[in-house]
């Protein structure tokens, strides 16, 4: 069985003394609310991988990878095995919400829309992508 290797982005900014993670949905039917993700290339390291991903999905250049806080196997929806790396970034960004049109392979249609949430509660993420969000968001709060 052929295992493909995706690495996944849990972006976060502290805003108002909260912490936030960064989600967005496409203009296409049915892809839900996702986090940054992408497909590690041959020759590409998981790390590069998530660097270069999360570049060409948000814009975002001033990113700071701080630790891969896990990974595991999963099956896809599509059936495909996923070997899938969870890194968690740094963000200093400033915009509440934007739009971005993905720069990677086959995304010339798509138009991302780019927002922060601070609970999972706020958002139902498709189905993987919020697997190790409670890693970041588990954190006390006031």
């Amino acid at each position: 069985m052929q295992v493909i290797e995706k690495a996944f982005g849990y972006i976060t900014r502290t805003h108002e003394d909260q912490l936030q993670v960064l989600v967005f949905e496409q203009n296409s039917v049915g892809a839900g609310i996702q986090v940054p993700k992408g497909t590690v290339e041959e020759g590409e390291t998981p790390l590069d991988a998530v660097k270069r991903e999360m570049l060409e999905e948000t814009g975002l250049t001033t990113l700071v990878v701080q630790a891969l806080i896990a990974q595991d196997y999963f099956n896809h929806p599509s059936g495909v095995l996923q070997k899938r790396y969870f890194y968690h970034l740094t963000s200093d960004e400033t915009r509440d919400a934007w739009q971005h049109q993905p720069t990677g392979l086959n995304e010339g249609d798509l138009i991302f829309s780019f927002y922060w949430i601070s609970a999972e509660q706020d958002a139902q993420l498709a189905k993987g992508h919020g697997d190790y969000l409670y890693r970041l968001l588990a954190k006390v709060r006031n």
